[in-house]
């Protein structure tokens, strides 16, 4: 017990690493990835996508805030352990309703309050946590506290939303969103977030995109349910496999150049870096991958449960998740370098449009030919990189500045 009720937070080191127990904490957001795909996978529509949307910003803000907390923070021992692990119940909570929290009736209001209230609960946790660990720390106290002033008023239209349900919750859940990230920003730019750690919050960071690539890989299962594996499944099955090593492997080649870059800069530049090019552009990878998971649960139930045996067209909806998640996803690769390493190559800044291009393609063609094409253009991209990126890191600068700053 008296470790857990220990005076002060222990101070993050230089050469802090994550913890178990962060990863033990990531559980909660595997589970609610999941949840989401689910989702968006059994009411395929337009504005599911909006609103999936929506519920993955509210986890990366869920999951964020403790990711910083634990820079500065650790989070696997004493007090801040245990209110972590409140914030983890909370989490879970929020994760178990999403599903029904865009239903609409009296009884959908229920699953949306629970959401609300787990995600205010969450936040509450944080800037409690965040401000007692920040204590000696000026600038770091001053950066919470412009926190803590606009973070409240994000939770007014998020109850409202809640309430009303249906077109409005859409529009005030937006609005609630935009309040609370603009907020951080505001609180960035006249203070800064400080990184203690560079090496813990790349980690970190790389961690949570290997999650959001897992999904991928589960919604194979999700899409073939029970049925008996045939030939086209197995094939779509390695298909996307070779999709996801794909873009593992563009992300692990950027994200080596970014560790470098965010570890060779100081003070409030460092701080920058880590908020431009892991807060906000983190997100697109994250949503990218998990659209992406959408289409390839859709495209295999196609294949499991029809008799065409995959001779169909896909439908839009899949074809976007597929294409359009893609194209996220290589969008939020290229904001990270830029962000980070301050340069992106041709290829880089033109992969998203190709993903794109490639998609009224992906409409009109079978599942499992329209998940073939996506596969080809990614090992495609990797060979290119792999080939321009010979002799010079991915995204490298040929100039001496980085190095100076």
């Amino acid at each position: 017990m008296g470790r857990i009720f220990r005076s002060r937070p222990v101070v993050t080191a230089e050469t802090h690493r994550t913890t178990l127990f962060e990863i033990f904490f990531d559980l909660v957001f595997v589970f609610g990835f999941i949840r989401v795909t689910e989702f968006m996978s059994a009411r395929p529509a337009p504005v599911t996508l909006v609103q999936g949307f929506l519920v993955l910003l509210l986890l990366w803000n869920s999951w964020l805030v403790y990711s910083w907390l634990g820079n500065q923070a650790r989070i696997d021992v004493g007090l801040i352990r245990a209110g972590v692990t409140v914030g983890m119940a909370a989490v879970f909570l929020a994760a178990l309703v999403i599903p029904d929290v865009w239903e609409s009736g009296p009884s959908a209001l229920g699953p949306r309050l629970i959401l609300v209230l787990a995600y205010i609960v969450v936040r509450v946790i944080h800037l409690v946590l965040y401000h007692w660990a920040a204590v000696g720390n000026p600038r770091l106290l001053r950066t919470i506290r412009v926190y803590a002033l606009t973070t409240p008023l994000s939770w007014v239209p998020l109850v409202l939303g809640a309430v009303f349900g249906g077109t409005a919750q859409i529009l005030l859940w937006t609005a609630a969103l935009v309040i609370d990230m603009g907020g951080g920003v505001v609180a960035s730019v006249l203070s800064g977030w400080p990184v203690r750690s560079p090496g813990h919050f790349t980690e970190r960071h790389s961690l949570v995109v290997i999650i959001a690539l897992g999904e991928s890989l589960i919604s194979v299962g999700a899409g073939v349910g029970a049925e008996m594996i045939r030939g086209p499944v197995l094939v779509a099955a390695l298909l996307t496999l070779a999709a996801t090593v794909c873009l593992y492997w563009l992300y692990s080649q950027s994200a080596a150049a970014a560790r470098k870059a965010l570890t060779m800069n100081f003070g409030l530049r460092r701080d920058q870096v880590a908020a431009n090019a892991y807060t906000l552009a983190h997100f697109p990878l994250i949503a990218g991958t998990i659209y992406l998971a959408l289409g390839v649960e859709q495209v295999l139930a196609g294949l499991a449960h029809d008799e065409s045996h995959g001779t169909d067209a896909v439908n839009w909806i899949p074809a976007v998740a597929l294409f359009g998640g893609t194209a996220l996803y290589l969008a939020g690769r290229a904001t990270f370098l830029s962000f980070s390493v301050r340069s992106v190559r041709p290829g880089q800044f033109l992969a998203p449009g190709v993903a794109l291009l490639l998609l009224p393609a992906g409409r009109y063609l079978p599942g499992l030919t329209a998940l073939g094409l996506l596969t080809a253009f990614l090992v495609v991209l990797v060979s290119y990189e792999a080939v321009a990126g010979r002799g010079r890191g991915p995204g490298a600068r040929s100039d001496p500045e980085l190095t100076a700053r």
